[in-house]
């Protein structure tokens, strides 16, 4: 009798499994202050009205930024989730729309412009696909040349997360080298000396964050409590340097004071504890911004 009910309780569990849906993530430079942002959400929900929406960030400023907020999400998201990415100069040109999925079967969708060049680095590129607009947009939407967003992105997203279509569906396969990729600094280590990019702020708090990773700081064997110098560059600019402790988290140093520490993405990062260290020193982030870390007295 109870394997009758545990086979009867499997049974009805099947179709929910079947069905169920992918949480479907979107970002963009768009803001809030209008209704772009609803807009792909409406559309969105008239696919598939059970999905569920989330928001990465409507604050993006540029695709390095964008690309560098996929990295800092993506992989605390359940397999399968669907990433819609509308960062987007290029829209309405030749530039392709795409669905990437990565190796650890997450789905981004998006212009083909660099957006996914950390993602696909670290996770693996399973497949690349174009979009098929003939399928796949916004029954009506043909003549919009300048919001993909919502007439594409959002409605392939959509029918993609809520399974109406197959990720074959969503149109012809593509070579992964036709993904593109946007150069960066990277992080490399010579002796005692370690340089890497600044790629964003943490925004809220003004912390500057880098891409040197603790496992390339470690290298350099600083005793927690010790200091280190730091420059921070601009171009061949050197734009300010200090000697600061190297600490766990803010609250080991008095207030006001800087620290370096490793950040939860398990990179190399400064702030000033309960300050704005990157507007204190007038630091930015981006392409021209790096930092450079020695050990030494």
């Amino acid at each position: 009798m109870k394997t009758l009910r545990s086979l009867l309780l499997t049974f009805l569990l099947l179709p929910l499994a079947a069905f169920a849906k992918a949480p479907l993530v979107f970002m963009t430079d768009f803001g809030v202050r209008d209704g772009a942002v609803s807009a792909m959400k409406g559309v969105a929900y008239g696919i598939a009205p059970d999905l569920v929406i989330s928001d990465l960030s409507h604050e993006i400023t540029g695709i390095f930024d964008g690309a560098y907020r996929l990295y800092q999400t993506e992989e605390f998201w359940p397999k399968g989730t669907v990433f819609v990415t509308v960062i987007d100069p290029g829209v309405g040109t030749s530039r392709q729309s795409v669905v990437l999925k990565t190796r650890n079967g997450q789905y981004f969708v998006g212009p083909n412009n660099g957006l996914y060049t950390l993602v696909a680095e670290r996770e693996g590129i399973e497949e690349l696909r174009l979009i098929d607009e003939k399928a796949n947009r916004r029954p009506g939407s043909e003549g919009s040349y300048t919001f993909h967003g919502r007439d594409v992105f959002a409605y392939t997203a959509a029918k993609l997360a809520s399974g109406q279509i197959t990720f074959e569906q969503v149109g012809p396969k593509l070579p992964t080298s036709d993904l593109i990729s946007i150069p960066y600094r990277r992080a490399e280590r010579k002796g005692d000396v370690i340089t890497g990019g600044i790629p964003v702020l943490d925004v809220a708090y003004g912390n500057v964050w880098s891409n040197i990773p603790q496992t390339m700081f470690d290298e350099l064997k600083v005793p927690v409590g010790q200091p280190v110098n730091v420059r921070f560059y601009r171009g061949d600019k050197l734009v300010h340097e200090e000697r600061i402790t190297y600490q766990h988290t803010f609250g080991n140093v008095p207030v006001g004071q800087p620290l370096v520490y490793i950040n939860s993405l398990m990179n190399v990062s400064v702030a000033l504890n309960q300050g704005d260290y990157a507007a204190a020193h007038d630091i930015e982030s981006g392409g021209e911004w790096w930092v450079e870390i020695r050990k030494g007295r």
